[in-house]
């Protein structure tokens, strides 16, 4: 595996971490199963890093902060347990034969909304994503972990610096902004990408229909 994709999993495992967030990703934890569900998030995003540098893929997709029922718990963006183990095919993404493993342990598969859009309509163009977030720590209401709520901008201007790296190790793919929050942290960076709408809250059509745009545009070309 690259030593910049491992160098990358070292410094956001050691992100501090702001009040009313976790870090899923965190060497420490409150105890050995939390450790032991941490380094597997880790090795997730490791391998899914890993497994897109080799492939190439067709888009980096950049989202607003990982959800709870998400990346939370999967360590890996726009993914849920029922996505990450079971895989994406088409393109051919995740599933625990490619080596993608359950971090948590309380007897449930998660699944979530959006990140059952995402892969729902780039399964249908048979298009291979690496995702990152603005924010890549689980941002929380006050008091409930079990919570999401919009990354504050101080947490943003934390997220820039391994944005920027993410966005580094795949140089040549298009960057696709699913939201607002994507949208400003990669304009604030100077990256070049197209904005979709988020697929939660009722925009599922809008951002099925702006990825069809996207790729009907480049195959054109």
């Amino acid at each position: 595996m690259s030593s910049l994709i491992t160098a990358l999993i070292a410094d956001l495992a050691a992100l501090p971490t702001p009040p009313d967030t976790i870090n899923m990703y965190a060497w420490d934890g409150a105890d050995d199963e939390e450790r032991r569900g941490n380094a597997i998030r880790r090795a997730n995003l490791e391998l899914a890093l890993a497994l897109a540098l080799e492939r190439g893929p067709d888009l980096l997709l950049v989202g607003e902060a990982p959800g709870y029922h998400g990346a939370r718990r999967t360590g890996v963006p726009f993914t849920s347990e029922q996505i990450l183990l079971a895989g994406v095919d088409p393109p051919g993404q995740f599933g625990a034969q490619r080596g993608f493993a359950l971090a948590t342990t309380d007897g449930r598969i998660s699944r979530e909304q959006t990140a059952t859009i995402v892969y729902r309509e780039l399964a249908a163009l048979n298009r291979f994503a690496v995702g990152w977030n603005a924010f890549p720590l689980h941002p929380h209401q006050p008091g409930q972990p079990q919570s999401n709520r919009a990354p504050r901008r101080s947490e943003l201007a934390l997220g820039l610096p391994l944005l920027a790296r993410v966005r580094a190790l795949f140089p040549n793919c298009p960057v696709v902004a699913m939201g607002r929050i994507a949208d400003q942290s990669l304009t604030h960076l100077g990256i070049d990408h197209i904005a979709v709408r988020h697929p939660a809250q009722g925009g599922a059509r809008e951002f099925a229909a702006g990825l069809r745009r996207i790729f009907v545009c480049d195959d054109a070309r």
